[in-house]
């Protein structure tokens, strides 16, 4: 076993969803989720399959979108794994409504910050290990901090 670091490239302004699922219809079903829950945002979806034409297939709203969620999902090699790319909204609005699609197994991360994949490679094929999300801790919030990230919650309409 061989394991691999996959720089995953999120375009500007947009936020990136890494699952596991297990079927074909993957790529339409989230395109369902997404188009009916934020339909005024950009989003993507590419799934890569584990059998038959090993295809990664692709669902979307912008062709950009669609062609960077393809181009992680080609970068990773990992079957069965799904990549979701969104503009215009957050993951938090989507979040729980993909992972009730019957066939989403889980979610990896949601983030818009620099991620890094870990995976294996055997001689069967590729897998995720898990991902390096951001940077690591450089201290704990201060009094003054915690009141801004209070604030900031307020300001997006997260809490009242």
């Amino acid at each position: 076993m061989e394991l691999k670091i996959v720089d995953m490239k999120i375009p500007e302004g947009a936020n990136l969803i890494l699952g596991q699922s297990h079927f074909i219809k993957t790529a339409e079903d989230i395109y369902e989720v997404m188009a009916g829950s934020i339909p005024f945002a950009k989003f993507a979806v590419a799934f890569s399959e584990a059998s038959g034409d090993c295809l990664v297939r692709t669902e979307g709203n912008d062709e950009s979108l669609i062609e960077a969620a393809r181009g992680n999902s080609l970068a990773l090699a990992c079957g069965h794994t799904f990549v979701v790319l969104i503009k215009g909204a957050f993951p938090i609005n989507v979040l729980n409504a993909i992972k009730a699609v019957q066939e989403v197994c889980g979610i990896f991360c949601a983030t818009a910050n620099p991620l890094q994949v870990v995976v294996a490679q055997t001689e069967q094929g590729r897998g995720i290990m898990g991902v390096i999300d951001g940077f690591s801790p450089l201290g704990a919030e201060t009094p003054v901090q915690v009141e801004d990230r209070r604030k900031l919650l307020r300001r997006f309409g997260y809490k009242l």
